[in-house]
Parts: C-alpha cells; sequence; structure tokens
C-alpha cells in the first residue's frame, strides 16, 4: 500500500466502529496507535526527502541561470566579432539551459505541493494520534475500573472475608464484656455522686439554721428564768 493511501485510510478511519467491533479493544487501539506512529515516521521521512530533492534542485536552477548568462555573454563577444555562427551557437546553448532550468521549476513547484499535502497529513495523522492516544486512555480508565470492581466483588465473596468480620464481631463483644465489668465493679459502692454531695450541702445549711432557731428559743428561756 502506498504511503500516501495507507495515510489517507488512517486519517478517515471510524475508531469508533473498530473498537467495537474488536474483541479487545484495548489491542485494538493498541494496534492502531502503532500502525499511525508508523505512517506518521514514513511521512515524514518522505517530506524530508522532498525537501532535500527541492534543495538540489534549486542548486541546479541556480547553476542553469549562471550558465545561461555566460552563454549569453558569449553570443555577444561572438557576434561583435562578426562571427555569427558561433553567436548562434551559443544561444542554442543558452536556450538548452533555459529550457532545462524550465523543466526543474516546474519540478520543484510539483515538490511544493507535495509537500504542502505532506504538511496537511502530517497535521492529520498527529491529530488522529492524539484522539487514539485519549481513547486508549479511556479504555485503559474503565478496564481498570472493571478489574478492580471485579477483585471487590471476589473479596468480599470469599472465606478470608467472611472470617474477618467474624473476627471484628469477637472483638467488639470481648469489648462489651470488659466494659460491662468494669461497670459491674462501681456499682454498689460507697462513693456519692456530685449530685448526692451538692443535696448534703444543702441538708448542711437547713440543719444549720434549725440548731441555730433552736439556741435561739433556748435563750429566750433562759432570761425568762433569771428574772
Amino acid at each position: 500500500m502506498g504511503i500516501f493511501s495507507r495515510t489517507r485510510d488512517i486519517i478517515a478511519a471510524n475508531f469508533n466502529d473498530m473498537l467495537d467491533k474488536a474483541d479487545d479493544p484495548s489491542k485494538m487501539i493498541r494496534m492502531i496507535i502503532l500502525e499511525m506512529e508508523e505512517t506518521l515516521v514514513e511521512v515524514r521521512a518522505s517530506a524530508a526527502r522532498t525537501i532535500a530533492d527541492q534543495k538540489e534542485m534549486h542548486r541546479h536552477v541556480v547553476k542553469l541561470d549562471k550558465l545561461q548568462a555566460d552563454w549569453g555573454e558569449k553570443a555577444q563577444l561572438a557576434l561583435s566579432k562578426d562571427r555569427e555562427d558561433l553567436a548562434r551557437a551559443a544561444l542554442v546553448e543558452k536556450k538548452k539551459a533555459a529550457d532545462m532550468g524550465n523543466q526543474l521549476k516546474a519540478e520543484i513547484a510539483v515538490l511544493d505541493d507535495a509537500l504542502r499535502a505532506y504538511e496537511e497529513d502530517i497535521a492529520k495523522l498527529q491529530h488522529r494520534l492524539r484522539e487514539a492516544r485519549s481513547r486508549q486512555s479511556a479504555i485503559a480508565a474503565r478496564l481498570e475500573s472493571a478489574e478492580n470492581r471485579v477483585k471487590l466483588r471476589s473479596l468480599m465473596s470469599t472465606e478470608r472475608t467472611d472470617d474477618a468480620l467474624a473476627k471484628f464481631d469477637q472483638l467488639e463483644r470481648r469489648v462489651d464484656y470488659a466494659e460491662g465489668r468494669a461497670d459491674a465493679i462501681s456499682i454498689g459502692e460507697d462513693q456519692p455522686s456530685l449530685a448526692d454531695e451538692i443535696a448534703a450541702l444543702e441538708g448542711s445549711d437547713a440543719i444549720d439554721d434549725e440548731l441555730a432557731e433552736m439556741k435561739k428559743a433556748l435563750g429566750k428561756s433562759d432570761a425568762k428564768k433569771g428574772e
């Protein structure tokens, strides 16, 4: 397959359709990217050869232009010496150089068109390559997510997970039992609570008040007996 035909096929390819029909989308997208990278290298190599050919042709054109000028001067010199035959021969050589120069210029123009086509193809290939790599990243992410879900489901359904959960339950029961023992030890102990202590203070104040009243009453009685 020629480089132009191959490049056009890749540029026009429908990735979605190719991936939908593929048994292994990740493998298919890798193959597509590899094909595009190889084609891109070939297109660039062809463009480089075209540029080199153009430069060589330009050098020949310069030489032929100089040759035309030289033959033109020789024709004038021969004519000035009344050697029309030599002047005519010199002009023939000048025309040959001019014809060759025009032919090379036409070929350079063709190469210019080819280079523009290469530039367009390279730009399109690079765009398609970025698109393919983006699709590859998306496919890889989806594949990794699917594999992780499978691993998680497999893990949740294994006996190891059930054993681990059972051990957690046993540990929680041991903690509950230890806390229960600590609470049971404090039952019946003569340690007043904060509310009890505050109530005791209030009771003490009431007793003090009542005792003062009693003393006051006794004082009055004593006074009466003294009279």
